[in-house]
């Protein structure tokens, strides 16, 4: 049973863990040993978390540390008391597992006034996950700055760093940014994959007469290739995978990032530093006298970058970069906007490849429903729909991701621009099918859900579907 300020659970190792982080889901104080079974607090847990006993593998420790005279570890050295790090390296390592169990993007460990607070991004959106104790919270984002070769005595100013670890059925790689807030330093791990060879464009989900377009523009010599879409739609995933497509012993590759996501072997990777100078119109011009074939810069958003990217791209060199527009169709606007003239648009750009993330639905428990017909389909279909009880397969019914891509050719962008003059009807003419098209197909082949289509392309025009 539970009572006010206590969960009463049995004395054994693993329970421990799951019934402290049920008492702190339930607002309690602290844990007695009692009654409670195994399952009972497994099944208080899995309805706040989601997650049971998955932190089970730090129990032991974190027993042993809690019958030490004196836990309050904020007062003990990170460094010269390693003795007191089991619970912090058991719980950092449960929650590195968890993280590539669930397929997560990103860890966020958020402090608060009333304690640290965890999250996982899975497919998009972020999911809480248990809390250790206050007592081990700051020592363990002193632990992941340590692993990250960062300065754990600076927390004034934001730092960066990278891990690279192995643990138990896991590899992880992952970008580490930290900030100073309110209440504490907030640290966010970006999660890279940490095979390069899982990269491909086969992988991207492009359809076949959007891969056979990508392939003709990557094989072209010079020329722009533009990937956009607001943050989180992939796109980093589809240059990556092109670089590694284009990868090979007779290019010179090189890249101007910040950060650089994923180390690529064979590839000249160059991270930007605009304290001092090195920004991302100076790399390129710099790379531009390393003799290359392929330069790949990582946003285009400035004047000077744009300049130097369109130069680049007319000299005989293949560019791929990204913008962030919310479309193909914004694309040339915003270059416009760069200074961009339509002359050089029209000799440079090749390719404008816009895309998004959908939500996948599980396979094992997704629901039938009505599916909403995409344009140039007649006939009604039987759709699906999220199971939001999800299963042990998934979280909240979806499993995994789909890419939707909107691309618009070169040549089909800028054959009728001496005659129309419009850089919207322009772009027009070289589209296919739109994002939002595109996602409803997805839907009326029953692989995601309307409302997954509806979070992410809304329908601006009011019609059905």
């Amino acid at each position: 049973m539970v009572g006010k300020g206590l969960v009463w659970c049995k004395p054994s190792p693993n329970l421990v863990v799951r019934a402290a982080a049920l008492a702190r889901a339930e607002n309690l104080s602290h844990v007695e040993p009692g009654p409670r079974t195994d399952s009972a607090v497994d099944a208080g847990l899995t309805n706040h978390t989601g997650y049971g006993d998955v932190f089970a593998p730090c129990a032991a420790h974190w027993l042993d540390w809690s019958k030490k005279p004196n836990p309050k570890m904020q007062e003990i050295d990170t460094v010269s008391q390693p003795a007191h790090d089991a619970p912090v390296a058991a719980y950092a390592d449960a929650l590195f597992t968890l993280a590539v169990q669930q397929r997560a993007s990103d860890i966020h460990l958020e402090p608060q006034q009333q304690g640290l607070i965890i999250r996982l991004r899975v497919d998009g959106l972020l999911h809480r996950v248990p809390s250790p104790a206050q007592e081990i919270a700051r020592r363990l984002c002193a632990r992941i700055k340590i692993m990250a070769a960062m300065d754990i005595a600076e927390q004034r100013r934001p730092q960066d760093g990278r891990i690279s670890t192995v643990g138990d059925g896991f590899q992880l790689d992952a970008r580490v940014s930290s900030l100073p807030t309110l209440w504490g330093e907030k640290l966010v791990l970006r999660l890279v994959p940490a095979n390069s060879s899982l990269l491909t464009l086969d992988a991207l989900g492009l359809n076949q007469t959007q891969h056979a377009q990508l392939l003709e523009a990557l094989s072209q010599p010079q020329g722009l290739i533009l990937v956009t879409g607001p943050t989180g739609s992939g796109k980093t995933q589809t240059l990556y995978s092109a670089l590694q497509w284009l990868n090979a012993e007779h290019r010179n590759i090189s890249t101007a990032e910040e950060p650089i996501e994923i180390p690529l072997t064979g590839i000249n990777q160059v991270a930007i530093r605009p304290s001092i100078g090195l920004d991302f119109a100076a790399t390129l011009r710099a790379l531009l006298r390393q003799d290359p074939d392929v330069l790949m810069v990582g946003e285009i958003r400035d004047e000077a970058t744009a300049s130097m990217a369109m130069r680049a791209a007319q000299t005989g060199h293949l560019v791929l970069s990204t913008l962030h527009t919310n479309s193909a169709r914004a694309t040339l606007l915003r270059l416009n906007q760069l200074g961009v003239s339509a002359r050089d648009l029209t000799e440079s750009l090749t390719l404008v490849l816009a895309q998004r993330l959908l939500r996948r639905l599980c396979g094992a428990c997704k629901k039938a429903c009505r599916a909403a017909t995409p344009p140039g389909v007649q006939i009604q279909s039987t759709g699906f729909e999220a199971n939001e009880a999800g299963c042990e397969r998934c979280l909240n019914g979806y499993c995994g991701r789909l890419g939707v891509f909107e691309l618009s050719s070169g040549r089909g962008l800028f054959e009728p621009a001496s005659k129309r003059g419009s850089a919207t009807e322009t772009l027009q003419q070289g589209s296919t099918q739109s994002l939002r098209d595109n996602a409803l197909t997805y839907h009326h082949n029953g692989d995601t859900s309307l409302a997954e289509v509806d979070r992410v392309l809304p329908n601006t025009n009011g019609q059905n579907g």
